[in-house]
């Protein structure tokens, strides 16, 4: 009897036992492609002897020190690495162990930014509805995903929504993307003179949403907007680039995309491949020269944040990336997935969406094609989904409540950088065995379908 206390009590797990590349295999022997690098996290797969070996000579070294009391030499060698490739303006790194911390550094930051400039009237946080932020309560907050929301709704602070940039379901008939995107974009500007300029601490999105909708990039023109708003009503923008960032889009930064940047970014995931666990708060000079020439001291703090193994680690994997041309491969394979899943799926009845950006790719699922229409939630498409592609031998990231936090079902692909063109095939094949199998179940396999 297991004594863990597991993500879902009825569920029955395989013990994973050895990672081989894109592969994990469990105690039975069975090996699974990690199609959504678990949650969009491996992106090194899983035996990487570089970083192994970067963990192991740390650890000898110095496994931990606690940063009240030193620095380390992989702390100051990555955060050098870091703000020498990211966007202008961002030249301090604050680490922590994941992304929901990250997050929650960046909302404090954000806020004591303005009280050491004398702005402690600023307090407000604007967000985006369909959007996940992380599980902290802070990090709850802000994110705008129903379900995660719902059961702890009395205990979060009050932050403001906007509309998401959703343009498969919120592009109105005879608008083209480019209006759609100045519109709902709009809507920040809206809800600041709404709450007040003046209360506005800031604005908090993720480049390409991930989780919540699965795998969508706003429309071309949407972030500059958003830019050009927060400068002029003078609220930072925090980018959330946890899942979407370091990589994962064929860029290092998701928004290099957009030509825009953050005042402030978080990053964690593929930052460190999950050979450990971190995350990062990337943060703009102003703010912290802000901070520095006041009372020079963030008031806030983690025990683990800057741990000397999990920096190490993360450096390895950043130079593996670059040496070996990484990015270039998410380019290349992530145009062959979205080909095949274009060539095998578009024509599906239920398929109502494909989209992402490098390997970083959703299917959205509906009940009818033409009218968008989504499925039942009771039949849990997207729980039978992961459940039967798990039983292929295929791991995907399989969400419910696409569009409203109860309706929709995605299923999101983001395989390790290191993916090939024979892995992209094998993906798309026991994905399709997936699908099938489950429409079958439910009795929804459709005549189209059968005579295609």
């Amino acid at each position: 009897m297991s004594h863990v206390f597991h993500r879902s009590n009825k569920a029955s797990y395989p013990v994973a036992v050895k990672g081989d590349g894109i592969y994990i295999i469990d105690k039975e022997g069975k090996k699974y492609l990690d199609g959504s690098s678990g949650a969009a996290v491996s992106c090194l797969g899983h035996s990487n002897e570089s970083v192994r070996q970067a963990i192991k000579k740390q650890v000898d070294q110095l496994a931990y020190a606690h940063t009240s009391f030193f620095t380390t030499e992989p702390m100051e060698q990555l955060a050098d690495w870091l703000v020498q490739r990211a966007p202008d303006g961002l030249e301090r790194v604050y680490f922590v162990s994941g992304g929901s911390e990250a997050v929650e550094a960046a909302i404090k930051l954000a806020r004591q930014y303005f009280l050491e400039i004398g702005k402690p009237e600023k307090k407000y946080v604007i967000a985006r509805n369909q959007s996940y932020h992380g599980n902290t309560l802070g990090a709850l907050s802000a994110g705008g995903n129903q379900w995660r929301r719902k059961q702890f709704e009395p205990m979060l602070i009050n932050m403001s929504h906007i509309a998401a940039c959703y343009e498969y379901r919120g592009k109105e008939e005879g608008e083209t993307s480019y209006d759609y995107g100045q519109r709902v974009a709009g809507e920040l500007e809206d809800k600041i003179n709404q709450l007040g300029a003046d209360n506005v601490v800031a604005f908090i999105a993720e480049p390409v949403v991930g989780a919540t909708i699965g795998c969508v990039a706003a429309t071309e023109g949407y972030f500059k907007k958003i830019r050009e708003i927060c400068t002029k009503y003078d609220v930072l923008l925090i980018l959330d680039e946890v899942m979407c960032g370091m990589g994962r889009t064929g860029k290092l930064f998701a928004c290099e995309y957009d030509g825009i940047t953050g005042d402030i970014i978080t990053i964690a995931k593929g930052l460190g491949g999950g050979y450990q666990p971190i995350g990062a708060t990337l943060v703009s000079g102003k703010i912290y020269n802000a901070i520095t020439n006041g009372t020079g001291f963030f008031q806030h703090g983690h025990t683990y944040i800057g741990h000397a193994t999990a920096c190490a680690a993360s450096l390895a994997v950043q130079q593996v990336i670059e040496k070996d041309n990484l990015l270039d491969n998410v380019k290349k394979m992530g145009k062959l997935l979205e080909s095949k899943l274009r060539s095998c799926f578009e024509g599906h009845p239920n398929v109502g969406d494909i989209r992402g950006r490098g390997l970083f790719y959703g299917v959205e699922f509906v009940k009818d094609q033409r009218t968008k229409e989504a499925l039942d939630p009771s039949l849990k498409l997207n729980v039978k989904l992961k459940a039967n592609a798990m039983q292929e031998g295929l791991m995907c990231y399989g969400m419910g409540g696409t569009i409203d936090g109860k309706l929709g079902d995605h299923v999101m692909f983001a395989p390790p950088f290191i993916i090939d063109e024979k892995g992209i095939n094998e993906i798309i094949e026991k994905f399709d065995r997936a699908v099938n199998k489950t429409f079958d179940q439910l009795g929804l396999l459709s005549s189209a379908r059968l005579a295609g």
